[in-house]
């Protein structure tokens, strides 16, 4: 029998966390310890254990960022510490935050003056930054219809069926009827005209996407925009809907804007489609401050780090990652079509995200695919359309920033290795017929390989040439 030994006091020196007894003690899971351990020991513990996740940089089932340069690593240790809600204490971390909000809404155009400051906020993401939005467009929607003396009680909102699921959150927790337009086998976004149809005087607002979460693609904002004005003059409802039709964006800093998970970003077209009684005014942390936002607390780094990227890119520098991204996916596509194994369901016209489907389902599927590619390190989603084409199944890779045409390369050959794997595993049933087929042909006389046809002809010029010598 082996006792337990009681921890020595040489346990508190030893320099190797794996010669002392924290090696050989399991973590808590469920209440905290009685006892503290040292802070090598309690490091050492969960990194390892942190080993078994999955290469952030393979995980190509994520839109969002997952490398960024030393140097504004290095600012996000230096603030991260700075609770942005302080924003008496931290003028200089406010300041940034509302140079980010200028640049976004001048980049799409927003109605500000030359030195006016933007209508938007930071937020945690961009299910946060939909929220607001939404919020927005009910609160307005609400005020207009109690000054006509109009029922408010039964707001909708209109969608397609591709949305992602924090549109729904925002539906359910705010109390607003959620109208989808279904996507159908070969167009995976939602139809402009089907969303028209949907709208009546209780719509807040019509949500379009760019970058469809299942494969990428573009919605046609344009067309949206003019079958809305089209409706409006039929039917001399505004609904909140004005010319330009686009009232706020949503743009997520932790994708495509290339900063670590917890950045979103929301701006709305002028001051007045933000209500101003959404809008708090607290004083109690040093001076007034404007808040608009679902939660209180929220770390600075975030926000600090999009103003690094604004600032060390600029246009050029984001222009030439997107065009980088898009020729990477371009690759992957390519390759991916000349495999003869899939039909490619993403659209050039997009965020460089390459969704495909199997063409033959027959003995294999997509998640069996998605599966023994982690067996190489990838992580590649497998998932159903929504509802109207839920029968097909999509593989999903986003080409991120730091996706380099070396590994978009290697993807393509693992991607080829596992449907060899497969292809061994689960022999085609039209090759078991062939070679039973050759081989009644063979018994009658008929070659079975053009090996065999090789051979014959070897051998009747060798008989020709006997024949030859022979005369």
């Amino acid at each position: 029998m082996v006792f337990p030994r009681p921890p020595s006091e040489s346990d508190l020196f030893l320099h190797s966390n794996f010669a002392s007894r924290y090696a050989r003690d399991s973590l808590p899971r469920f209440s905290m310890p009685e006892d503290s351990m040292p802070k090598e020991a309690a490091y050492q513990n969960i990194h390892d254990e942190l080993q078994l996740d999955a290469i952030p940089k393979l995980n190509l089932a994520s839109f969002v960022t997952t490398s960024m340069e030393e140097e504004c690593n290095k600012l996000i240790m230096e603030s991260i510490n700075k609770n942005y809600v302080d924003m008496d204490e931290y003028p200089i971390t406010t300041d940034l935050h509302n140079r980010c909000l200028n640049m976004i809404a001048r980049m799409f155009h927003a109605e500000i003056g030359e030195n006016e400051n933007a209508i938007g906020a930071g937020t945690v993401g961009s299910s946060e930054a939909i929220m607001l939005a939404g919020l927005a467009f009910k609160k307005k929607w609400q005020n207009k219809r109690k000054a006509e003396g109009k029922p408010y009680d039964k707001p909708n909102l209109v969608t397609g069926s591709n949305v992602q699921v924090c549109w729904e959150k925002f539906a359910r927790y705010f109390e607003v009827e959620l109208r989808e337009v279904e996507v159908r086998e070969g167009y995976y976004v939602m139809d402009p005209a089907k969303a028209v149809e949907l709208v009546d005087e209780n719509t807040i607002c019509v949500a379009a996407i760019l970058g469809s979460t299942y494969n990428g693609e573009f919605e046609d904002v344009k067309l949206l925009n003019d079958l809305l004005l089209e409706k409006n003059k039929q039917t001399g409802a505004r609904m909140g809907f004005q010319t330009p039709m686009v009232k706020s964006i949503n743009v997520s800093g932790h994708k495509y804007g290339l900063v670590y998970a917890g950045i979103g970003w929301v701006i709305w077209r002028t001051k007045d489609d933000l209500p101003e009684d959404l809008v708090f005014h607290i004083n109690y942390l040093g001076a007034d401050q404007p808040t608009f936002t679902l939660n209180f607390s929220k770390g600075s780094s975030q926000i600090i780090a999009q103003y690094y990227q604004l600032i060390r890119l600029g246009q050029e520098g984001y222009r030439n990652i997107m065009e980088n991204c898009r020729e990477n996916a371009m690759v992957l596509k390519e390759d991916l079509e000349k495999s003869g194994h899939f039909n490619i369901l993403s659209k050039d016209d997009g965020v460089p995200v390459v969704a495909f489907s199997l063409k033959d389902r027959s003995r294999y599927d997509e998640f069996k695919i998605s599966e023994m590619l982690r067996r190489h390190g990838w992580i590649v989603p497998a998932y159903p359309m929504p509802p109207a084409a839920q029968h097909i199944n999509v593989l999903r890779v986003v080409i991120r920033a730091e996706f380099s045409r070396t590994l978009a390369e290697r993807l393509v050959l693992d991607i080829h290795s596992v449907l060899d794997e497969l292809e061994k595993v689960h022999p085609s049933k039209v090759t078991k017929n062939t070679k039973e087929e050759n081989k009644l042909l063979v018994e009658n006389g008929v070659k079975n390989t053009a090996l065999d046809a090789h051979s014959e002809i070897i051998a009747q010029e060798s008989n020709k040439r006997q024949k030859i010598m022979v005369a």
